[in-house]
């Protein structure tokens, strides 16, 4: 190649990197993701959920971080960049809004459950009422921390009110979640646990149900923006969304009830 050809060719050189550079960062400006930290016991549901509401935003990626309804909030507080979050409780929303991390006027109930005994499937010990979690043969009882794990909390409420609290508080192992109280049992490692209706299922033949726990406030799961959302609009779409048919569908299918 001659010398003024290479010299001609040298202008057209920059104008394609710079064009292709154009179109990167065009790219980088118009994607856009909205980081949602939810409740553990919702995992399978929000990831099934996520493919839908890409689909009608083209350009979006939902990044999810699960956790414990407490963790997460206190995730936030600490500057977490987080847009969305869903709490497996009215408290730890409550908390958020007391403390301005969270906008109350994006605030709604979007989904309900039920807590319940389980113990191993295979060599469980046919439990069949609280009052047998008193017994020898029950060594330990996995629940999950009650000031961090909304499950905890209505575990405690479920036990003082059947006056077993007390008596049974040597035999508990805390947990970091409820999916990890869920782990516990269908491994054996403990004689019982208390999770979700929704996570029990999720444990196929590993686990059984013992019976519904009864005596504690309703387990309802509300959602709000963060105050500090770099994605204000698409936080409240994705809230929106969580109300729409399609996404109705798929908290039904696993499990969870209308609010």
């Amino acid at each position: 190649m001659t010398l003024s050809r290479t010299r001609r060719l040298a202008p057209l050189a920059r104008l394609a990197a710079t064009f292709i550079a154009t179109l990167a960062l065009a790219g980088a400006a118009s994607a856009q993701q909205l980081t949602v930290s939810a409740a553990a016991s919702l995992t399978d549901a929000f990831k099934a959920l996520a493919p839908q509401f890409e689909a009608g935003k083209p350009g979006v990626t939902v990044r999810y971080n699960f956790a414990a309804s407490g963790t997460l909030l206190q995730q936030i507080s600490q500057g977490a960049p987080v847009d969305v979050l869903a709490s497996a409780d009215q408290a730890t929303l409550d908390r958020g809004v007391e403390q301005k991390l969270l906008d109350p006027a994006t605030r709604v109930d979007f989904a309900r459950n039920t807590l319940v005994l389980i113990e191993p499937a295979q060599e469980g010990l046919k439990l069949k009422t609280l009052q047998d979690l008193t017994g020898e043969s029950v060594k330990k009882i996995a629940i999950g921390k009650p000031a961090s794990v909304p499950a905890g909390r209505y575990t405690q409420q479920s036990l003082e009110a059947a006056r077993l609290w007390t008596p049974l508080t040597p035999k508990f192992v805390q947990a970091d979640s409820v999916r990890q109280v869920l782990d516990y049992v269908s491994r054996g490692e403990v004689e019982a646990g208390f999770v979700y209706r929704t996570d029990a299922a999720t444990a196929g033949d590993k686990i059984k149900i013992v019976l519904t726990a009864t005596g504690h406030t309703p387990v309802t799961y509300p959602v709000a923006a963060t105050t500090d959302s770099a994605n204000k609009q698409l936080a409240k779409d994705f809230i929106a969304f969580l109300a729409t048919p399609a996404a109705r569908q798929v908290l039904d299918q696993y499990g969870f009830g209308q609010p």
